[in-house]
């Protein structure tokens, strides 16, 4: 009811703010709510109820009183958490003390050292079985355990109580002596150069071993944040890396293109004059092998009829000579007829002269 009265009240609602400066406090109080300047504006009793709910809880929307009351468990659970490791780390150490000394002993001899490590190990056993049988006191339940044990036959395997008290009271010179040795270890790792020192030096130098530790933590810590950090800068360098690189590439393929389409063509041009020119060579040579066949029929038809006149030469020749050897004997009988033996030497003069030109057209034609 306070709080429906405190926002119907126009007194403490002007107390918080007007217009725009409202608007501011009630988004900063409310940071993990996904409104915006608009949304209030749009609802003003939305905003007013916002504004009162911001004087009764905080920012991750808890109360007062429930926030208290979780500041006081994780408290509680932070001293828990811590007393479980100091516990677990008391553990571990032990259970490291009885594993290096059962690993460095070859003898079979029982010395003091090894009976005192070896009832801590039986008392860390024990303890060990106990816990894991997990049996409550405080329950009224029937517990069995685990085949038919009990934690009081459990604990009946502990050593005899005198070797427990020799074994208390050497238990914290031991794990200091072991903790001192540890430290010295992780001392040497981080300076080396310290391994050679004098025992008081080293004493003092292993009071600084926390701050060493921390200052180391830190560091890591530091680098680990930069590591992220240099992570998101090369991601984002890489990015615009690759995409300038797909821009230069898509440039490059443009270029390409356009040079391979410009050499493409004066590629084509060459092939178009090369091929031209080996036409015109096939053409010629088609040419000159017809003009061969063509002089060879030719040639041939000539000597065919250069033959053939030859022959026919040849026989009107003989045929001449066959007449002008008949004129003469013809000549011969009749020189005794006077005038018509002029007429018969006319015709053997035209005779003579036939077969002279006759003789030479055959000689002619035989060259």
């Amino acid at each position: 009811m306070s709080v429906m009265s405190q926002r119907t009240d126009p007194v403490f609602v002007s107390s918080l703010g007007k217009g725009d400066n409202l608007h501011q406090q009630v988004l900063a109080a409310f940071p993990l709510c996904r409104i915006s300047e608009e949304d209030l504006i749009q609802n003003p009793g939305f905003c007013r109820l916002l504004a009162t709910l911001c004087q009764h809880v905080d920012r991750t929307g808890l109360t007062q009183h429930l926030r208290r009351d979780r500041e006081k468990a994780e408290r509680e659970l932070h001293a828990q958490r811590l007393c479980w490791l100091r516990v677990e780390s008391l553990h571990r150490v032990l259970r490291e003390m009885v594993q290096e000394n059962r690993f460095s002993k070859a003898s079979s001899a029982l010395t003091v050292e090894d009976k005192f490590c070896s009832t801590l190990e039986q008392c860390l056993t024990v303890a060990q079985c106990v816990k894991q049988m997990d049996i409550s006191s405080d329950s009224s339940e029937d517990h069995s355990g685990i085949l038919g044990l009990t934690a009081e036959r459990v604990l009946r395997l502990m050593p005899p109580e005198q070797e427990l008290l020799e074994m208390k009271q050497r238990l914290s010179s031991e794990l200091l002596q072991h903790l001192k040795k540890k430290a010295v270890s992780v001392l040497t790792y981080y300076q080396p150069e310290w391994e050679n020192e004098s025992e008081g030096l080293r004493s003092v130098k292993l009071s600084k071993l926390p701050e060493l530790l921390d200052a180391e933590q830190k560091r890591a810590k530091s680098l680990t944040e930069k590591n992220r950090e240099n992570e998101a800068l090369l991601q984002r360098q890489t990015h615009a890396y690759l995409s300038e690189l797909l821009k230069c590439m898509n440039i490059l393929q443009r270029l390409v293109l356009d040079l391979r389409l410009k050499a493409q063509k004066e590629l084509d041009r060459k092939k178009i004059e090369y091929f031209q020119a080996k036409c015109e060579i096939g053409l010629q040579k088609i040419r000159a092998e017809m003009l061969e066949v063509q002089l060879d029929t030719y040639t041939r038809d000539k000597i065919t009829a250069h033959k053939k006149i030859t022959e026919k030469l040849r026989a009107e020749l003989k045929s001449s000579e066959l007449d002008k050897q008949t004129l003469e004997s013809k000549l011969t009988s009749f020189q005794i007829y006077g005038q018509d033996f002029e007429a018969l030497a006319e015709e053997y003069s035209r005779l003579r002269q036939e077969i002279a030109t006759k003789s030479w057209a055959l000689k002619e034609f035989s060259t």
